[in-house]
């Protein structure tokens, strides 16, 4: 009974001198009177229950309306740290739009849930972004917006932060924007978490250096598996670049039902999926209006974003696309996330575009050919 009193009476005091503070007082008085606040907290923090921390979370939230940005940023500072400290106190500070006062609590704070992260993940800027990304175990619906929202910087961060956990979809999206980021794609690379697949597609198209840096990293095992899938792939590329191809037969076949008006994107899509090599190459070509020698290297190249120009300059479908891409190899078929980032490119590539990049190739083979 007597704790009961002594605690009313001191909830009572600490109240009375906060409305001294935000009436009266100066921004000095009112500092002041925060510094007293969150040094009794932190004082006795590890010994208070949530009924006393609650007391503090109410004086605190009545404090940090009218303080300014310097104080709530030092706030935020001593706070950030303490695992039971003021939870409402905490969820403001956390949604300031000011990242010196926001950022300490969001890079370290135990009190915010995932639903609080994703919120603030949701609405508020890059800087925002950044401070979440570098937290200890971040869970994939905080993750999976950060990815969404972030920029190259957040990216960086997110990868480096061991701790953090990633999707598969978020995993997708990191590796995309890692093709024209060497380092993002060595952090990438690094994390043990990385689907296999999307591994190897990363090691595919790095260059050589950051595969070799990747694999000398790797633990054996992973190592072993990564260079079995690689080599693989390599020998496909090899099968099909020594394979022996005569086109002349498809050509005048093509021809022929080109000639008869019969030539259409369906039968592209039909020599594709049956993995009638020389016909799909030669219905391209038509298709197109591309000379085979152009197409040829596209089609037997590891990478696949040169082949998008001549089947977008025809305007295929995706359906389509995606049967010519799966075909050209088959012993190193295109995982699902590729397939998804290579559609992504495709969507964003215009048919001028594509029209323009063929002319300047066929102008170029004229040029080789004529030297």
């Amino acid at each position: 009974m007597a704790a009961t009193t002594a605690q009313g009476s001191a909830q009572g005091s600490l109240l009375d001198e906060l409305e001294t503070a935000i009436q009266t007082g100066s921004a000095e008085r009112r500092l002041e009177t925060l510094r007293r606040v969150t040094d009794l907290f932190l004082g006795g923090s590890n010994k208070f229950n949530e009924d006393q921390i609650a007391v503090f979370d109410q004086v605190l939230g009545h404090l940090i309306r009218k303080i300014e940005t310097r104080a709530l940023a030092e706030l935020s500072v001593r706070l950030a740290p303490i695992d039971n400290a003021p939870l409402e106190t905490i969820r403001k500070l956390a949604r300031n739009d000011d990242i010196e006062v926001a950022g300490p609590v969001l890079e370290e704070s135990a009190r915010l849930t995932t639903s609080d992260l994703v919120e603030i993940a949701k609405t508020k800027g890059q800087a925002h972004l950044l401070a979440i990304s570098g937290r200890p175990t971040l869970t994939d619906p905080v993750t999976d917006v950060l990815v969404a929202r972030g920029n190259m910087e957040v990216f960086h961060r997110l990868l480096s932060n061991e701790t953090s956990s990633i999707s598969a979809a978020g995993f997708a999206v990191l590796a995309q924007a890692a093709e024209h980021d060497e380092l993002l794609a060595e952090k990438a690379g690094r994390r043990i978490d990385i689907p296999i697949k999307l591994l190897r597609d990363l090691l595919l198209r790095a260059k050589e250096a950051v595969r070799e840096r990747l694999l000398a990293v790797m633990p054996e095992k992973v190592r072993n598996e990564v260079q079995h899938v690689l080599n693989s792939v390599v020998r496909a590329v090899d099968h099909e670049v020594s394979q022996p191809r005569d086109y002349a037969a498809a050509r005048r076949f093509v021809e022929l039902l080109k000639e008869k008006g019969e030539l259409q994107e369906k039968d592209l899509l039909r020599f594709a999926k049956a993995r009638q090599y020389e016909e799909t190459v030669a219905a391209l070509s038509l298709l197109a209006s591309t000379p085979i020698d152009i197409l040829k290297p596209l089609m037997q190249s590891p990478r696949c974003d040169g082949l998008l120009v001549p089947c977008r300059a025809a305007d295929l479908r995706w359906e389509t696309v995606s049967a010519i891409l799966q075909m050209r190899f088959s012993g190193a078929p295109l995982s699902t996330p590729e397939l998804d980032r290579i559609g992504q490119e495709f969507a964003k590539l215009s048919k001028a575009s594509a029209q323009r990049m063929l002319r300047f190739w066929k102008v170029r083979e004229s040029t080789q050919a004529s030297a």
